[in-house]
């Protein structure tokens, strides 16, 4: 008997294999006597199949669980869409590093029957939030499971800007950009930019300077809980970007203001109960796997 009735399922539209993985997954679910409950435009895609849809921003109205089939680019997109939903989210590998996805889907069933059994580790992982101010009104926002990315978007110019915490100044900074990232994403583009890796548990957040002009800068780890005002400088000629997870982007100007606090809720994350984040660590970036004392 499993633990959960309704589990939705969120999945990548570009690959062929990973709908296979899609039906596959349907077909264990119903076996399991669980019902399935796919997202809007996974359902369009699965034509003849008839079990309950529902879109993505209202998905968690409908199950006590979702599945995301794909990668970590697929799981942040369905995080930020859940997120104010209290329900347990698990990710099953159809992408590259896969972070966030621990299901292999050569190995569906031994390792979701002890999941839908009650069998598994929790984590709760928070979520910031940016809002940009214009003038002292507001002129755009967004959340992120893993960083939020200050960035020139489409000019190659740097970007000066003022960084403040908890309304402290900290420093003026001319550079490509600034990264902020949770513990999460401490292993994506912040890593990739010279930024610490960071325990999931963690209650902090990692700024980390995108190519200098001062090759001082260094990456700064601060309290998640601290209020992040980034003011980009009148003398800059372009418009720079607020990335959200690599996948939205808010457009700011000369002058503007963006806040950045961490996100009341956060999301429930699942793994296998085995789950080991040194472990992927050692899987995922190539560290040295054999054990000599």
């Amino acid at each position: 008997m499993s633990l959960f009735k309704r589990i939705g399922i969120i999945a990548r539209l570009d690959k062929p294999q990973i709908l296979d993985t899609v039906k596959k997954l349907m077909d264990y679910l119903q076996d399991k006597e669980v019902q399935p409950v796919l997202e809007s435009q996974l359902a369009a895609m699965m034509p003849g199949i008839k079990v309950a849809q529902a879109p993505l921003k209202e998905l968690g109205d409908h199950c006590d669980m979702v599945m995301v089939v794909g990668g970590d680019g697929s799981f942040l997109g369905a995080a930020r869409a859940i997120c104010n939903y209290d329900i347990p989210v698990l990710g099953i590998n159809r992408g590259t590093l896969g972070f966030l996805t621990d299901i292999s889907p050569q190995h569906l069933q031994e390792e979701l029957d002890p999941i839908l059994a009650g069998e598994y580790h929790e984590e709760k992982r928070f979520m910031i939030e940016a809002k940009i101010k214009r003038q002292n009104r507001p002129s755009g926002d967004g959340i992120a499971l893993n960083d939020l990315v200050l960035h020139p978007g489409k000019s190659a110019r740097m970007i000066r800007f003022d960084l403040f915490i908890d309304d402290q100044f900290v420093m003026n900074q001319k550079s490509d950009g600034l990264i902020v990232a949770t513990p999460t994403g401490s292993t994506a583009y912040a890593l990739s930019a010279g930024g610490p890796i960071m325990l999931p548990k963690l209650d902090a957040l990692v700024l980390v300077p995108m190519h200098p002009h001062t090759l001082s800068n260094r990456p700064i780890v601060i309290d998640a809980n601290a209020k992040i005002r980034i003011v980009v400088c009148e003398s800059n000629l372009t418009y720079p970007s607020v990335s959200c997870d690599g996948q939205l982007n808010i457009t700011a100007a000369p002058g503007d203001e963006i806040h950045i606090t961490k996100k009341q809720g956060g999301i429930r994350l699942i793994h296998p109960k085995a789950h080991d984040f040194y472990n992927v660590c050692r899987d995922k970036l190539g560290w040295q796997s054999s054990y000599r004392p």
